[in-house]
């Protein structure tokens, strides 16, 4: 097995640094919803906490890096999905702030 290394400094509630072999990233989030932005692109995740059902996308930094693929359109359940997650986010950091 290759030798791996991670370290994960805690910043402020909810922002995390991490810094490991192939680089450094930052995340912002906590359960439900985690905005993550390193070198590779800013990978969104989006979860129902408890449940194991999650929603991940990655935005590359780099538009020539990603293979020629027609936009997807999300559907109206998504998009509440999304909304309700956000609105979970934003209360639960309210409430580790506060």
């Amino acid at each position: 097995m290759p030798l791996q290394f991670r370290k994960r400094i805690r910043l402020l509630p909810g922002i995390w640094l991490k810094v490991g072999k192939s680089g450094v990233s930052t995340s912002i989030g906590g359960p439900g919803a985690t905005v993550n932005v390193s070198r590779r692109g800013t990978r969104t995740t989006l979860g129902v906490p408890g449940t194991g059902l999650s929603y991940t996308t990655l935005h590359r930094s780099d538009p020539g890096a990603l293979p020629s693929t027609p936009p997807r359109r999300s559907s109206g359940a998504a998009r509440w999905l999304a909304i309700l997650l956000w609105v979970f986010l934003i209360g639960t950091l309210a409430r580790a702030m506060g």
